[in-house]
């Protein structure tokens, strides 16, 4: 068995490609493969393994790329044509070693949780920090989606703390239903898809991306229109971990959004129907 075996991490974790698992449990990628299709039900994805595809797969191949990352037999890690890329963690290295079911597998994943998966790197450091240029290139894309994650979460919590200043008046009092609505259920209201109100909101100045989570702008986030929510889910190992933040509309920004499409003559399906 080759021990020059590809350091991976995803999610503060170590993982291993197809042809990594195969090569050590001295099987083809075409088997492991096989095995995980015929019972991928019982498979958890972020939990056994991570399948890359798009944006993040580029981004994977370009760190291998210029890290020249290779499997151990020296072919380059990944191939450049494919369009998915699975990578194993520890729990999904145990499920393959259980279909297989051969010495050879289980031997090896003994020595993979001894020697690869239960190894540690050193205290995380500024990717500047580090020399080895595999480590410093897989720190730099961490150090990059935790500087997203960051300014998602300022950017969440200004506009949560604008959200708490109430306007003390009878029409907002009037308007102050506990019945938030999400921008898919407002757009159905006029036909449309929550992507297309979101871009039309967006593009009359209202509001902006962040990460995956639309806000507001500074002009639009104090005035009651959103209550945006975290909602929290607990792991595997009973650690509690928040999911991406999602804004809701409330009866006022109902109103104010019906009111910005009624200045550009657009109107609710229930009023078309009535005209």
């Amino acid at each position: 068995m080759n021990d020059n075996l590809q350091v991976i991490e995803t999610n503060n974790q170590r993982v291993l490609t197809t042809t990594q698992i195969a090569e050590r449990y001295e099987t083809n990628t075409d088997a492991i493969q096989r095995n995980f299709q015929r019972n991928k039900e019982r498979y958890t994805e972020g939990k056994h393994y991570y399948c890359l595809t798009g944006a993040e797969l580029k981004e994977f191949k370009d760190w291998a790329t210029s890290c020249r990352a290779v499997n151990p037999d020296g072919s380059e890690l990944i191939d450049k044509r494919a369009a998915v890329l699975y990578l194993w963690t520890e729990k999904g290295a145990l499920m393959l070693a259980n279909s297989l079911n051969t010495d050879m597998a289980w031997e090896a994943y003994e020595v993979l949780v001894d020697t690869y998966f239960s190894v540690h790197g050193l205290p995380q450091r500024d990717s500047y920090m580090i020399e080895d240029p595999v480590l410093r290139a897989q720190r730099w894309i961490e150090e990059q989606k935790e500087k997203q994650q960051l300014l998602t979460t300022v950017a969440v919590q200004n506009q949560q703390i604008a959200e708490l200043q109430p306007k003390a008046s009878y029409y907002d009092v009037v308007l102050n239903c506990k019945d938030l609505i999400s921008i898919g259920k407002i757009a159905k209201d006029y036909g449309w898809s929550a992507q297309k109100l979101n871009e039309y909101l967006h593009q009359h100045g209202v509001q902006y991306k962040q990460g995956k989570t639309w806000l507001l702008y500074q002009k639009y986030a104090g005035m009651g229109y959103t209550s945006t929510k975290t909602h929290t889910y607990h792991g595997d190992d009973g650690t509690e971990h928040a999911a991406d933040p999602h804004t809701y509309w409330t009866q006022k920004g109902r109103l104010f959004i019906y009111d910005l499409l009624k200045s550009d003559d657009i109107y609710p399906l229930i009023e078309r129907d009535a005209a």
